[in-house]
């Protein structure tokens, strides 16, 4: 989630993840960054979930390459990066969906050929053109998607709760709620259960949001980043994560199979990611192809089920065991799209003031 989705009380995600997990998968693999010497070589612009041996080296075998990757946490970093970069020293860049038109616009990304892109397999609602096409041209490609919602331990709550987002102020559950903190996520979260779509939100919706948002504070044990959380779930120290998903536990369910996740049945916020080709590149062609074997069914698979975060394929012919379905809730994911919406950006007024509830929250 990028700047136009990261929250002003925190990091993204991605970045408390990859803190805890990725960086040492990237260092035992050793992908200190990108690399300028002469060669057959591709540098890559990436999250922490594309710095797998598993991913990269099919790839680097099959086309005689190193893919040389540097991790970022949200784009507003990224672009820092480029800034301070020579013109070609890039070839490969995933960003966040929501982000892709702020990247064309300054002239970052070259157009992609639809042709070669599988298009009849990438889930159709993970399509919007809006967000991948420029005038008729292809720029970005979805990834990998997931969601906010519930993350929870399935033996120490009712299942049946976790389908209704009122679990979130239900006292049943006081004392063993954590909360991501993670403000635009975890507020869109509190107005679908109270009958408010992401896209409508508006300032004369938080004073409800904002009761809810204080209802819950006094039932929660924990407020924190993804690994608070995450702890505070396996520990036992919390039994439910609202804004928790498949990130939090898919990757954790060999090590204690009780942990799941679900979306209410008021709906989840959906995040999603593209991968595309830097404009200014020297290896178009051989970047082109990395693409296409990225959003193609092994990278799919490899990508999923990434060290650092689990989450869905956009390609719906991944490669993936039924035991690894089974975790990201494979038969469900026609439903859960549908009853999910995208990541809602707010207006700068809106932000600020959406913002100044969350602090509300936290220092009650």
């Amino acid at each position: 989630m990028s700047r136009s989705a990261i929250q002003a009380s925190g990091l993204s995600r991605r970045h408390f993840l990859g803190a805890t997990v990725a960086t040492t998968a990237m260092l035992a693999v050793g992908r200190p960054g990108p690399s300028f010497a002469a060669g057959r070589e591709l540098n890559a612009l990436m999250w922490c979930d594309h710095t797998d041996a598993k991913l990269l080296e099919p790839f680097e075998k099959r086309f005689d390459v190193k893919i040389n990757v540097k991790e970022y946490q949200e784009t507003g970093a990224a672009l820092a990066i480029l800034e301070q970069s020579q013109p070609g020293d890039w070839d490969v860049f995933v960003v966040d969906s929501v982000d892709v038109m702020r990247v064309v616009a300054r002239g970052l990304l070259m157009h992609l050929p639809d042709a070669g892109m599988p298009w009849r397999d990438i889930f159709p609602d993970l399509r919007q053109p809006k967000l991948h096409y420029k005038d008729g041209k292809l720029y970005a490609v979805p990834e990998k998607f997931g969601y906010n919602a519930f993350a929870f331990n399935n033996k120490k709550v009712d299942p049946g709760d976790m389908r209704r987002a009122d679990v979130m102020w239900n006292p049943k559950y006081k004392g063993r709620i954590a909360v991501y903190d993670y403000y635009i996520p975890t507020m869109e979260m509190v107005a679908l259960g109270i009958g408010i779509k992401p896209r409508e939100m508006s300032t004369a919706h938080l004073p409800a949001i904002r009761e809810k948002l204080l209802e819950i504070k006094k039932l929660a044990s924990v407020i924190g980043d993804v690994p608070t959380v995450q702890n505070a779930l396996v520990t036992g120290a919390a039994d439910i994560i609202i804004a928790g998903g498949e990130f939090v536990t898919a990757g954790l369910v060999a090590e204690d199979p009780n942990l799941d996740w679900t979306l209410p049945k008021e709906g989840g916020i959906r995040w999603q990611q593209a991968i595309g080709v830097f404009a200014a590149s020297k290896r178009k062609n051989l970047a082109t192809e990395f693409v296409k074997y990225v959003v193609g069914p092994e990278g799919q698979a490899a990508l999923a089920t990434a060290s650092c975060y689990w989450a869905m394929p956009a390609n719906s012919k991944a490669a993936l065991d039924e035991g690894v379905k089974k975790r990201l809730r494979w038969d469900e994911q026609p439903a859960f799209i549908a009853n999910s919406y995208p990541y809602f950006i707010p207006d700068p007024t809106l932000d600020k003031e959406m913002l100044a509830v969350w602090q509300e929250f936290l220092q009650a």
